[in-house]
């Protein structure tokens, strides 16, 4: 019961991480550009929203390696894993980093720049968690992909 409980939780946290990537990037972002004029009201609008949602993702990212880890202790260990759990924990380890630079770097100068009013360094910056979640996003997909497709090998 153990195992399915962190399964269920995993995979939980992963859907909302990857989710909310994808929702952010297609739909809360393009509706920013497509309705508020201005670029202060959208800058600000996108550091609130991204404020509120990597508060979840904390949360996912932690929860997702401390199942993971739960989930292999429970199958055994770490010896003699197969090569997908492998893949899928060095992906998420990769997509744990670009996440941590976007939080503790990124992110950062961005809100300040917007509570200083500095708006093409909010922008630039903006435009970097864009890149980065670009890239999470896609290295997302990928586990989804490792994590289905590789039951199959």
């Amino acid at each position: 019961m153990l195992y399915v409980t962190a399964l269920f939780i995993h995979l939980l946290c992963a859907a909302f991480w990857v989710g909310g990537m994808a929702t952010m990037h297609f739909a809360v972002r393009p509706s920013a550009v497509a309705t508020l004029e201005q670029p202060p009201q959208r800058l600000r609008m996108m550091a609130a929203t991204l404020r509120r949602f990597f508060v979840g993702v904390d949360a996912s990212v932690t929860l997702l390696f401390v199942t993971g880890v739960a989930m292999i202790l429970a199958g055994g260990g770490f010896r003699g894993l197969h090569w997908r759990i492998e893949a899928m924990m060095s992906i998420a380890i990769v997509m744990a980093a670009i996440y941590v630079y976007i939080r503790a770097s990124v992110f950062r100068t961005m809100r300040r720049a917007v509570d200083e009013s500095a708006w093409p360094v909010a922008a630039a910056r903006l435009n970097t968690v864009r890149k980065l979640v670009t890239v999470n996003l896609a290295l997302g997909v990928v586990v989804f992909g490792v994590a289905i497709i590789g039951r199959a090998g």
